[in-house]
């Protein structure tokens, strides 16, 4: 069963901005170094999915998914920080999801 591309772009900004979060959270918010144990779990996580990408090569597909991970740092922000994004972050995240399906779905 293979997971369309999609799907496991938005899994593996999930797992990228948690694991990222984590070492956030470990340094900058002076939690426990037990943070970076999930942490160091999801970012292996996140590249295991991301490698799991029917998207041909492996530049195309990090490229098509910086869009989904841009838009997923901004809705993390929102709902785990609390840090309600402004017009300038929702126009920058369009403009990358746009980027993003023009790789993904342009005519090859």
């Amino acid at each position: 069963m293979s997971i369309p591309t999609p799907i496991l772009f938005i899994l593996a900004a999930l797992c990228e901005i948690a694991g990222c979060f984590a070492f956030w959270a470990w340094w900058r918010l002076d939690r426990s170094p037990l943070w970076l144990i999930p942490g160091i779990a999801a970012l292996v996580a996140f590249a295991w999915l991301l490698a799991q990408s029917g998207t041909a090569g492996a530049g195309r597909a990090y490229a098509a998914y910086g869009g989904v991970y841009v838009l997923g740092a901004v809705l993390w922000g929102w709902t785990v920080e609390g840090m309600v994004p402004d017009r300038f972050d929702l126009i920058g995240a369009a403009l990358c999801i746009a980027g993003c399906g023009v790789i993904l779905f342009g005519p090859r």
